[in-house]
């Protein structure tokens, strides 16, 4: 049985992931509550006590950044833009309000997970590094000093990209039938199924594809399934890897699991990432969208340095309506666009408009 903590450190390990999990993507009917919820800080407080208790720098592992979706209808192309480069300094500055509450710091190690599956999504391996060498410049073009880049290519160093892969789930991937039976058993795993198969069949739907709808359903079920598998083992040779690091993910999590989903950007829709989408300015503040809808919406392409990077939304002017037509003042009823289950995005919206500013 540990020691107890020394009195300073209980109350700052506490305000560490408060600060973290004010920033929670949280499943549908997950089982959190509450703007933070007590279940989740209870649950990764010992990690975090852990590195104050050695005065270490607190460490975070985020699988994330893989790579464009390779559909142009969401995208503005295949490297990063304005959608990464705003989610990158908001993952900075979350370390450094860490830091502000414990000095040696936080750092998140950035796993890129692009090589790891690309091949399903039909990206070719140069558009993987080409990406990867672009956010490490963005990285460095910004000054986030928290924010470190890990990658397949360094597990196996030398090897081919399809050897990579191969030795990947040789050595951590669960068997496919292991993973349809945890998703016939509903849940957590059957709403990351369905989450993916969504964003599969978004991707492979582009101009280039030519077949039916239902064939295409039908493939991208079975290539959920890979993915979840080459994810897993992803997952599973990072926790062998960095033990003592708190893992975070982009997916939506349960509560009080092994891994703290947390939102990137200020969006409703939970699942949606930067790489899924582009960057819209408007009303003074950043939200992402799939370049598509920003562009019937309206929304103006903003390039920088050449490259398109953003687009910019000039909110809709409501008219004027007579004060006889006008609802009573109690009666008004304020509008959210927080997806029914999860965590309101207004405590995320705040950190998000500073980094972004």
């Amino acid at each position: 049985m540990s020691e107890p903590a020394a009195p300073d450190i209980e109350p700052a390990a506490v305000e560490v992931i408060r600060e973290v999990l004010s920033h929670q993507r949280r499943m549908r009917e997950g089982g959190c509550t509450g703007r933070v919820c007590l279940h989740c800080v209870r649950h990764h407080l010992d990690a975090v006590r852990s590195a104050m208790e050695a005065g270490r720098r607190i460490e975070f592992v985020l699988p994330a950044f893989p790579t464009k979706s390779p559909n142009p209808a969401k995208v503005l192309g295949p490297l990063p833009d304005l959608a990464e480069e705003l989610a990158l300094r908001f993952l900075n500055s979350l370390c450094e309000r860490i830091g502000e509450v414990y000095p040696p710091g936080a750092a998140i190690l950035i796993c890129s997970d692009g090589r790891v599956f690309n091949d399903l999504l039909g990206v070719s391996d140069e558009n993987v590094t080409a990406y990867a060498r672009a956010l490490d410049a963005m990285i460095r073009r910004i000054g986030a000093t928290h924010l470190e880049q890990f990658s397949l290519d360094e597990v196996y160093s030398g090897a081919g990209h399809e050897d990579m892969r191969s030795m990947l789930s040789a050595g951590y991937a669960p068997t496919p039938a292991e993973l349809r039976e945890e998703v016939r058993a509903g849940g957590a795993p059957l709403a990351m199924y369905r989450g993916i198969t969504r964003f599969m069949l978004e991707d492979l739907s582009g101009p280039g594809y030519t077949g039916t709808r239902s064939a295409l359903q039908r493939k991208c079920r079975d290539l959920a399934y890979r993915v979840i598998q080459r994810s897993r083992a992803w997952g599973n040779l990072l926790d062998q890897l960095f033990p003592t690091a708190i893992r975070l993910s982009i997916h939506p999590q349960p509560c009080s699991t092994e891994k703290i989903g947390i939102l990137l950007a200020d969006t409703p829709d939970t699942w949606l990432t930067p790489w899924h989408s582009v960057a819209v300015a408007s009303g003074g503040r950043f939200t992402l969208m799939k370049r598509a809808e920003a562009e019937e919406a309206g929304a103006e392409l903003v390039y920088v340095a050449g490259s398109p990077s953003h687009y910019v939304l000039e909110p809709a002017v409501e008219p004027a309506v007579p004060r006889s037509a006008a609802a009573p003042r109690s009666t008004a009823v304020a509008r959210s666009t927080a997806v029914p289950g999860t965590v309101s995005p207004a405590a995320h919206r705040d950190s998000w408009d500073q980094a972004c500013a």
